[in-house]
């Protein structure tokens, strides 16, 4: 089996620790090693074959955090075109290398997972799934709340002897309301963006529903020599194309197997908390010359050398680094995107 780890982003969302230059899955945020390379130990238990698709502007970066990897499996995208030509062009280039029938796991490298053994086993049970039903196979999570930031899985009737469901509509992020009775419903999975099956089974389904993608595909197939000059510029003139919309949200072909392992998306400080111990008063802090007096349900990291002093905060992220420097209220950080935004206008101004 094969395993590819997409290890993209613009470093907006936890802002100032990631950047564009050095997005959050470069980050040892969880522990001793980064999302990045926890994503490849993970990887290698479910398969010895991994791969590693990147976009140019960090990807010596990733090189150096996964140096046991041979060069020749990093695919290096020349800019974000989204992860529906992303998969395309892992698709062409191990379609080139690897046998047409063998299951590929597309995963993300920026997501907290603890439960290694239950990662391998949801994957392995989907490619043998996705084998047996030739169906494109999703990873589902099991809700433990009424999230609003994630998208849902409608799953259906189950697939003979599989552990695999059909799948009977994807929907969007909800209100809060509609994300609760998503969760009593007892059907709908978190859709956590893994998908699984083999080059033969993508592009019968890319063929069948995704017109775009198709094209995308033939005209990089079309080039000689891949991750050529020639190549990268067919690859950059490609529009933005999200595999969820392209393909996912198009047919009515594909499978799910909910997963039997935790997870969590870290996007967001509060998320990023959540994923750490906290002390007995909820705080948590990382870094040297960090002072609290009396606060609680606080995130501190200090990534420089100057005291950082907190009094009698509650709900509150305080990150400090030659970056920036970021205050925010904790279960209002996910519009750190926005403040990035506005400081990429001043200086581009």
């Amino acid at each position: 089996m094969i395993t590819v780890i997409i290890a993209g982003g613009s470093g907006t969302r936890l802002w100032p620790l990631s950047t564009s230059d050095y997005p959050k899955h470069l980050l040892k945020l969880t522990g001793e090693r980064s999302l990045l390379q926890s994503a490849y130990d993970r990887a290698r238990r479910v398969g010895e074959t991994v791969y590693v698709v990147t976009e140019a502007s960090h990807a010596h970066h990733v090189k150096e955090q996964l140096a046991e990897l041979d060069d020749d499996h990093f695919l290096i995208e020349p800019g974000r075109r989204g992860t529906g030509n992303c998969i395309v062009f892992a698709l062409d280039v191990i379609g080139r290398r690897h046998n047409h029938d063998e299951p590929i796991a597309f995963v993300h490298s920026d997501h907290h997972i603890r439960d290694v053994e239950g990662y391998a086993h949801s994957l392995q049970v989907a490619a043998s799934a996705s084998n047996d039903t030739n169906k494109v196979t999703l990873i589902g999570i099991e809700p433990t709340f009424p999230a609003t930031g994630f998208g849902y899985i409608e799953r259906d009737g189950e697939l003979g002897d599989s552990e695999a469901f059909s799948i009977e509509s994807f929907k969007e992020k909800p209100d809060f309301t509609t994300a609760q009775t998503y969760v009593q419903a007892g059907n709908y999975l978190w859709n956590c963006g893994y998908f699984v099956g083999s080059v033969n089974t993508f592009l019968s389904e890319i063929q069948a529903v995704a017109p775009d993608l198709q094209e995308s595909y033939n005209r990089l197939s079309g080039v000689e020599l891949p991750l050529s000059d020639n190549y990268n510029q067919t690859y950059l003139s490609f529009p933005e194309l999200v595999i969820d919309y392209s393909l996912a949200e198009r047919s009515s072909n594909l499978a799910v197997v909910p997963a039997t392992f935790d997870w969590m998306d870290i996007g967001s400080f509060k998320d990023l908390h959540e994923a750490n111990s906290s002390d007995e008063n909820g705080n948590f802090t990382r870094g040297n010359a960090v002072y609290d007096i009396e606060s609680q349900n606080v995130y501190v990291q200090n990534e420089e050398d100057k005291p950082v002093v907190t009094i009698g905060l509650d709900n509150v992220v305080v990150i400090n680094t030659p970056n920036g420097i970021l205050v925010a209220r904790k279960d209002m950080s996910q519009k750190v995107k926005d403040a990035v935004a506005r400081i990429k206008e001043d200086q581009a101004s």
